[in-house]
């Protein structure tokens, strides 16, 4: 009864990470057309673009935080909900005392976040598989915010082009996530059948 258990609640976390990697390739995506688009052309709105993208990334990694055993069981996240919050403020006080130092601030945060996010998608591996995406978006968002701060006070093009780079890239590898684990069930669910 306890494997039974143990496997039903592996699928339901399995089903449950396939359903967040979609939606934050989905809002990722958006969040990308809106900044080559809109965002990069009216400052207002780019500047609002900056804000919500940590928020963002606050509120997924507590509702994933939440879903996937709490605190005790994801410390990684928690902290990348920390971080992410700081950085939301961080971005809107920024943008209000020195616009130049906004990639500062966004490759700070890469670099944290990406290992954080690395360090999760390793754990996640150990019950899940299928991370592989993860743990390269963990690295690629580490090493990107290494060339953020070393690029932060280069004239052009201006923060949001650059961080919407950035998003797109991570758009990809939350799609290639949720599809390795499309294949992973759709390989098991054709194993078991007679």
């Amino acid at each position: 009864m306890t494997a039974h258990f143990s496997e039903t609640t592996r699928l339901q976390g399995e089903r449950w990470l396939k359903y967040f990697y979609f939606t934050r390739a989905a809002f990722s995506a958006v969040w990308v057309a809106l900044a080559f688009t809109i965002g990069q052309h009216v400052t207002a709105i780019g500047a609002a673009l900056l804000i919500v993208y940590p928020v963002w990334d606050a509120l997924a990694n507590y509702v994933d935080m939440s879903r996937s055993g709490g605190v005790r069981e994801n410390f990684t996240q928690a902290f990348n909900v920390f971080a992410s919050s700081a950085v939301a403020i961080a971005v809107i006080v920024v943008l209000h005392i020195d616009t130049s130092s906004v990639l500062d601030v966004f490759g700070v945060w890469a670099v944290m976040s990406g290992l954080l996010q690395l360090a999760t998608a390793v754990r996640r591996r150990k019950r899940f598989g299928a991370q592989w995406a993860m743990i390269l978006s963990g690295g690629q968002s580490a090493l990107a915010g290494v060339l953020f701060i070393a690029q932060a006070h280069a004239p052009v093009p201006p923060a949001i082009v650059k961080v919407a780079g950035y998003a797109g890239v991570g758009a990809i590898y939350f799609l290639a996530s949720a599809l390795w684990l499309s294949v992973g069930q759709l390989r098991r669910k054709f194993a078991s059948m007679p």
